[in-house]
């Protein structure tokens, strides 16, 4: 007998790498991915990750990687669009800067940063 849960495992898979190790999902309050919620994780032994998505409204990047004590995480956010970025507390980081930030949180989980479309790098230290 041949199984038939191979196609239900694969789309497992994509939706956690996509949400989870990417941290590209759609944001609780938005539809389409018109507001972005961005929160990937970081599993031990991970070092590199690299994603992209074509929404309606472009594409969504997220290209984050941790070496030698250094985090870096490339995003680009489509035009008429926003996210919520969340980062541990633990990866120290440095804020972007730019037209697009529009707020900066930090809390103790965390950090959450508000950005307008565009591309951004941030970056941060272990």
């Amino acid at each position: 007998m041949n199984s038939g849960n191979h196609v239900m495992l694969l789309g497992d898979l994509i939706i956690w790498y996509y949400e989870d190790l990417a941290g590209i999902k759609n944001h609780p309050e938005s539809i389409a991915f018109k507001k972005l919620l961005m929160e990937p994780k970081f599993p031990e032994g991970l070092t590199h990750v690299d994603a992209s998505y074509n929404s309606v409204h472009g594409e969504i990047l997220s290209e984050w990687s941790i070496e030698n004590g250094k985090f870096d995480w490339n995003i680009t956010i489509p035009g008429n669009t926003s996210a919520i970025v969340r980062l541990p507390k633990e990866l120290n980081i440095i804020t972007p800067e730019g037209e697009g930030v529009r707020k900066v949180t930090d809390s103790d989980q965390g950090v959450e940063i508000e950005l307008g479309s565009g591309s951004y790098q941030i970056t941060g230290n272990i």
